[in-house]
């Protein structure tokens, strides 16, 4: 069983992060820098929320509001749902699934470690079933006729 703790060691330091009073033209920037699709909300050094980017899409861009006058508070989810690094990615995902989300932060004792998303369980997976195949491959041909 893979921990988040496992993925979050193989994943850049780096959290990308807004304050809940920054406009949504800055968190849009954020992602278009650094190609993320959710950034944190952290203020003075605690989690208020995350924004994403079909949150800056359909709460801003779609009614045609000025992301340069919109502020992060107006559109993201506040208190957002946390794992710990001892969550499995098992438990991940089937939060993933059954809130319909693809980003996950990572708090341990208050303070945010990282953001595990839908696409890091799934790269987790593959390289699981890698590991398997290659595997039972070794298996089969050491133990064909």
């Amino acid at each position: 069983m893979t921990t988040v703790k496992h993925v979050i060691e193989k994943k850049p330091k780096t959290i990308f992060s807004v304050r809940s009073s920054d406009t949504v033209d800055n968190v849009l920037t954020v992602m278009r820098d650094h190609r993320v699709r959710a950034v944190l909300v952290i203020d003075d050094g605690k989690l208020a929320g995350i924004v994403s980017q079909g949150d800056c899409a359909i709460k801003v861009l779609l009614p045609h509001d000025n992301p340069k006058q919109v502020l992060v508070s107006k559109i993201m989810t506040a208190n957002p749902l946390t794992v710990s690094l001892s969550n499995s990615l098992e438990e991940c995902m089937a939060i993933m699934v059954h809130k319909h989300i693809r980003h996950l932060p990572v708090v341990e004792e208050k303070k945010v470690v990282g953001i595990i998303s839908v696409g890091d369980t799934v790269k987790n997976i593959i390289e699981s079933q890698d590991d398997q195949i290659k595997f039972l491959e070794t298996y089969i041909k050491g133990h064909g006729s």
